[in-house]
């Protein structure tokens, strides 16, 4: 029986989001170390009803969301070490998660969802890599006021600040909220009134089009593809690991790499 050869496209579209790519070349051309990764995906909760069993979905907000910033993250950390030649994968990682929202302290007002059966609504991550730098982790379901994506890199020669959603490319003031009843705004904004960030291409700006284009583009004609199947080991490897870390109440778990 003949062998197929088939490639593994990691779908993560923080990667090619394009104020992430920028940083890759800033890295790249700078030859920066990065010593800080701080990063978050957030907001008031998912619209999927089965998101809130963990038999369905894996997890909560940990593997839910955090697992884009991460990802970006360990990206990075990965253009660094290719830069220098030497591979710059995460070595150990100590989480927290809580279950807010499910708490029987917690005072619902309505504004976030509060149905979740088994999953967590807010975890951190702290990643330490291979050469003793640094990454910190957050993602949420307790944000309001729309989508809150962020990383944040400090180097040894610069500072970025990654802004995916929100961002100010766009600021408009509008004074009741039923003048934008038929305008998109951006995701999961809660309201239309007062000040708000449109994002003229909100997809662009996250991501999913230059994502599509370089899978594509790696079938057709065999270039490079920046989020593969290792970068996708990686992820799922430092977030399982980070789950037995929140198990043991923190306990720094080491990162099986392959």
């Amino acid at each position: 029986m003949p062998k197929r050869k088939g490639r593994i496209l990691y779908a993560e579209n923080w990667v090619y989001a394009p104020s992430i790519q920028k940083e890759r070349e800033i890295i790249e051309k700078t030859g920066a170390q990065v010593l800080w990764v701080h990063g978050e995906e957030a907001h008031s909760g998912s619209h999927a009803t089965t998101y809130g069993y963990w038999r369905y979905s894996g997890g909560g907000a940990m593997v839910g969301k955090g697992c884009h910033p991460l990802t970006a993250a360990l990206y990075l950390k990965r253009v660094e070490g290719r830069k220098r030649r030497e591979p710059i994968r995460p070595r150990s990682v100590s989480a927290r998660v809580h279950a807010l929202t499910r708490s029987t302290h917690y005072i619902d007002q309505g504004h976030l969802r509060a149905d979740y059966h088994d999953i967590e609504d807010f975890s951190l991550m702290h990643v330490v890599f291979q050469d003793e730098t640094i990454a910190d982790i957050f993602a949420s379901d307790i944000i309001l006021g729309g989508i809150h994506n962020w990383l944040e890199v400090a180097a040894n020669n610069h500072r970025s600040i990654c802004n995916i959603n929100p961002n100010t490319a766009m600021q408009t003031y509008n004074p009741s909220d039923h003048y934008f009843r038929d305008i998109y705004v951006v995701e999961k904004i809660g309201t239309k009134q007062g000040w708000s960030f449109p994002s003229p291409d909100e997809d662009w700006f996250t991501g999913y089009p230059q994502e599509m284009e370089a899978f594509y583009r790696t079938i057709a004609y065999g270039e490079p593809l920046e989020s593969d199947s290792l970068l996708a080991a990686d992820a799922i490897s430092t977030i399982y690991s980070a789950y037995v870390s929140a198990e043991r109440k923190g306990a720094e778990i080491a990162v099986n790499t392959f």
